[in-house]
């Protein structure tokens, strides 16, 4: 059984050692640097904590890093290939890789450059271990709205990434992992990716246009992820959500209304939640039952969107709320979410 959890820096040392010893790894979020006591696959991501609602009650107090862990009943092994740190088991496979962004002779930017180098690693340690089929990326960049070498740092980004898909032979379209990318203020290309033996279904929302399908407005190429990723491991259902905001077609809506885009990225996700059920043979999702991550550009913005999302999910769900970047730049908020379903 692979299971999320979202443990506090300090709940995850309390942890015994052969609890830990079967983790795959973490996305561990602070505003501060990274710290010690972290030995499996993580990636540090410089972003404050705003507020933590968990799935315990009544509240816990509130965590100054917290990271989501995710945890396995299967034998594990562990490895490093190049700059990526991996640990995996007979079906699933968490790796990580952070890469300080260098000068290239090819006339592409840095970022571009740097992206490509680390999905190219990414794809050939997949290959080599026979793990072909990538459930989630987490990518984080620093000044993902920056402007650099005549072009937005997030497109540099995307044109890196689709060519290490192509290169690669993966496909840019249709059957692609769930994924998000976001900004902080500083740091190295941070990526965190979850692989595995099994297949997924991509699962695409019908309000929005496929990210893959965008028009050039949006960069010289379109980004590559599904709106979600649908997984069967044994007799669980796992379901990742990529990050979703405002976009209706493929443009912004309510470009200045922190509340309005919020409502319309919790319909987004419904629409994608109803899409994943017609697909799902085993259970059925609901909006209440999924584990949220809440990015918010504008820290002012905070007690809106948790208004919204109580009108709209209830007063039991559970969030983690993040400052961050992003992808554009007139999208305030970004929400992605994920859940795993046991089965009989």
């Amino acid at each position: 059984m692979l299971t999320s959890l979202n443990l506090s820096q300090a709940a995850y040392l309390l942890q015994p050692a052969d609890w830990q010893k079967q983790l795959l790894g973490a996305v561990r979020f602070s505003g501060s640097g990274s710290v010690p006591g972290f030995p499996l696959p993580h990636i540090d991501v410089p972003m404050r904590v705003l507020d933590y609602q968990p799935a315990s009650k009544p509240p816990v107090a509130m965590p100054t890093a917290l990271c989501e862990a995710w945890h396995t009943d299967q034998t594990l092994q562990e490895g490093q290939s190049g700059d990526i740190h991996y640990r995996y088991d007979g079906s699933v496979l968490f790796g990580v890789i952070h890469l300080n962004e260098h000068v290239t002779p090819t006339g592409s930017s840095p970022l571009q450059h740097t992206t490509e180098q680390a999905y190219q690693q990414i794809f050939t340690l997949l290959d080599a271990l026979d793990y072909p089929h990538v459930y989630r990326f987490w990518n984080y960049m620093a000044q993902i709205n920056s402007r650099s070498h005549d072009l937005e740092r997030y497109r540099q980004f995307n044109l890196g990434r689709q060519a290490a898909f192509m290169t690669s032979r993966r496909d840019i379209a249709g059957n692609v992992p769930a994924a998000c990318a976001l900004g902080t203020a500083e740091g190295p290309l941070s990526i965190a990716f979850l692989a595995g033996r099994p297949p997924a279904v991509a699962i695409e929302n019908p309000r929005q246009l496929s990210a893959c399908d965008y028009p050039p407005d949006y960069g010289p190429r379109s980004p590559v992820f599904s709106r979600a990723s649908l997984v069967q491991l044994d007799r669980q259902v796992m379901l990742f959500i990529s990050g979703t905001a405002s976009i209706v077609g493929h443009a912004t809506l309510h470009p200045q209304d922190v509340a309005a885009q919020t409502h319309e990225t919790m319909t987004n996700i419904e629409a994608i939640i109803n899409a994943a059920n017609h697909e799902s043979a085993h259970v059925r999702f609901t909006l209440a039952q999924l584990f949220y991550r809440v990015y918010i550009r504008h820290e002012a913005d905070l007690k809106t969107i948790q208004a919204v999302l109580q009108a709209r999910i209830g007063s039991g769900y559970s969030a983690v709320f993040l400052q961050a970047d992003v992808c554009r730049q007139d999208l305030l908020v970004e929400i992605e979410a994920n859940l795993t379903v046991p089965f009989a």
